[in-house]
């Protein structure tokens, strides 16, 4: 690079002493060769680089200012110098610092700009412009804002999420709970329709049961008022109490047989007056009392609503009626009006 032309006035020549102009001051001694020095005052001429692209490299260590490079080189020399001067006992030089230009001056135009924005930029953001500093903070407060809106979002989906399940679980839990009621609710319907249809069956075959009972037998008279009933208390028999059912009637009304069976009685029986006594099949005994008449004679086979005699007032009688008593094999006597029901009769 060209030197300068030299300054007017300029104080003091580096290198040179003030009894020998000639001398030049170098590390370990001194030469000859060389000098006078005249103090570097560069200018926009001087400075110009050479046409071309120039690139600062990127200083390792955060040292991104190649001008920085530069002074501490300087203050090397001059440290440099100083310890020479102290070593071989001369007085200390004093050195003119130049004014360095600023190493974006010394790059190409079409890296000028490049260059401007790497020397502005702060030791822990090299290469970066104020407008990429706001961007990146503005990057990153719409990257930290998208992180808290993704966060609330994944919450509140978690929390959807478990209210659906929650729903979901009790729509399920109920939805069990009618099914069980529900079926329940069968069971107890079928059960019930069971037992109805089970009864209804049962009544059918009772029913059939007495309509052929029914038909085997019959009413001992007709044409009756039932005056008194099995078991009824009074002084007006002897044993305390009725032991039959008392059929009013007027005198002459027919006697059948209730069923097929054999005479086994047929006269006066004190206060009973003219009775008849039947016995059936099973061993059952049926007294007819108070007759008028009697129409059968012991020993005689009888069958179903044959006149066995008439009604009449004979014996301990207030008045004509039937007077009916029905004992069991067993010879204990039973309500006549029971026995007669359980046999398909309604007397």
């Amino acid at each position: 690079m060209a030197s300068n032309r030299p300054a007017p006035g300029a104080p003091y020549v580096p290198g040179q002493r003030t009894e020998d102009p000639a001398d030049t001051f170098v590390y370990g001694g001194r030469r000859t060769d060389e000098g006078p020095w005249e103090e570097w005052n560069p200018t926009a001429e001087s400075i110009r680089p050479v046409r071309g692209r120039h690139r600062v490299a990127k200083q390792r260590g955060g040292l991104a200012r190649s001008s920085t490079v530069l002074g501490v080189g300087v203050i090397a020399a001059v440290g440099a110098g100083g310890m020479a001067t102290a070593q071989t006992g001369k007085p200390p030089v004093s050195i003119s610092m130049p004014d360095l230009p600023n190493v974006g001056s010394l790059i190409s135009d079409d890296t000028e700009a490049e260059a401007t924005e790497t020397a502005a930029a702060p030791l822990s953001g090299v290469g970066v412009t104020a407008v990429e500093t706001e961007q990146g903070t503005a990057d990153a407060g719409e990257a930290l804002r998208a992180r808290i809106m993704a966060q609330a979002e994944q919450q509140q989906d978690q929390a959807e999420a478990k209210a659906t399940a929650q729903a979901l679980a009790a729509a399920e839990q109920a939805a069990a709970e009618a099914a069980a009621k529900a079926e329940k609710e069968a069971e107890a319907k079928a059960a019930a329709e069971k037992k109805k249809a089970e009864e209804e069956a049962r009544k059918k075959a009772e029913a059939e049961r007495l309509a052929e009972l029914a038909r085997q037998y019959a009413l001992p008279t007709s044409s009756y008022t039932i005056t008194s009933q099995f078991g009824q208390a009074g002084s007006m028999w002897s044993s305390g109490y009725h032991t039959g059912a008392d059929f009013a009637a007027p005198t002459g009304t027919l006697i059948k047989a209730v069923h097929s069976g054999t005479i086994t009685e047929a006269g006066w029986g004190g206060a009973y007056g003219y009775k008849t006594v039947l016995t059936l099949d099973d061993g059952t005994e049926i007294l007819y009392a108070h007759q008028s008449s009697i129409n059968v004679s012991v020993g005689q086979k009888v069958s179903t609503g044959d006149v066995i005699g008439r009604v009449g007032a004979t014996g301990n009688v207030t008045g004509p009626h039937l007077h009916l008593e029905v004992k069991t094999p067993g010879g204990g006597g039973v309500d006549p009006l029971a026995w007669l029901r359980d046999k398909g009769l309604a007397p």
